[in-house]
């Protein structure tokens, strides 16, 4: 009687032991829609413009960081600028008017690959904004983001009044 209890209580126990350790599994699709997507920021908020000699051009330097991915084919990007607030005050430099008077606001361009930068000198615009790089099809930035540099030149006029001014410039970068 005791060996068929043992048998009894081993047969329960082979019983129990799989559903002790029954495993279950699902699965899931992972899906995503990457999309031209583009972001700039300015490293410097404030860029002096200042002169080494009398009556020398005043010159600074803008740095900006940007990320960019455009689509394959016909994807295009660029970064722009725009003088979205001339500077201020009387008798000083004026973007709207550097047409009139010569003195205008000037810059060049640098920019990582896969950018094109700005070829020339461009002349900066209240009223439109103007190339500081390019991008082609399928181009896209470092993960960590990457640089460009806009050199400034602005004309040292003697008809300007002794003051301090300020002007406004938007960066903006666009990819699709």
């Amino acid at each position: 009687m005791n060996k068929i209890r043992a048998i009894a209580v081993l047969v329960l126990i082979l019983m129990l032991a799989p559903a002790a350790f029954s495993q279950s599994s699902a699965s899931t699709t992972l899906s995503v829609n990457v999309a031209a997507e583009a972001t700039l920021s300015v490293s410097n908020s404030s860029t002096s413009l200042t002169t080494s000699s009398v009556f020398g051009n005043y010159t600074g330097a803008t740095n900006l960081t940007w990320k960019i991915r455009t689509s394959a084919g016909n994807g295009t990007g660029s970064i722009t600028a725009k003088v979205t607030a001339d500077f201020n005050g009387t008798n000083g430099p004026s973007v709207a008017s550097s047409g009139a008077t010569g003195d205008t606001l000037t810059y060049s361009c640098a920019a990582d690959a896969p950018a094109t930068a700005c070829s020339g000198a461009q002349t900066a615009s209240t009223s439109a904004a103007t190339s500081v790089a390019s991008f082609g099809a399928a181009a896209s930035s470092k993960k960590s983001g990457s640089n460009a540099t806009v050199n400034w030149t602005l004309v040292d006029d003697p008809a300007y009044a002794p003051g301090s001014y300020a002007a406004t410039v938007t960066f903006t970068i666009s990819a699709s």
